[in-house]
């Protein structure tokens, strides 16, 4: 079961894209995607999400993420 997040957009000049990023502060790859997906009607809208709408944001599983890298090292 895929969990989700109810925000309500309370500011002009919010994109779904930033709206991803202000709550996760890195990228998650597929997200906003998956915004478009659980609001239907938002993608068709504007660039900008209407202020006062009510957008359920995904919240993927943890260690979901595609976005994990491990780091490697270069020099001994």
């Amino acid at each position: 079961m895929e969990t989700t997040e109810t925000i309500t957009i309370e500011r002009e000049g919010i994109t779904a894209s930033l709206l991803v990023w202000r709550r996760f502060r890195r990228p998650m790859p597929g997200t906003v995607e998956r915004l478009y997906e659980l609001n239907p009607g938002i993608a068709e809208s504007d660039a900008f999400l209407p202020v006062g709408a009510v957008v359920l944001l995904p919240i993927p599983a943890v260690g979901t993420s595609t976005n994990e890298v491990t780091p490697i090292r270069l020099w001994g």
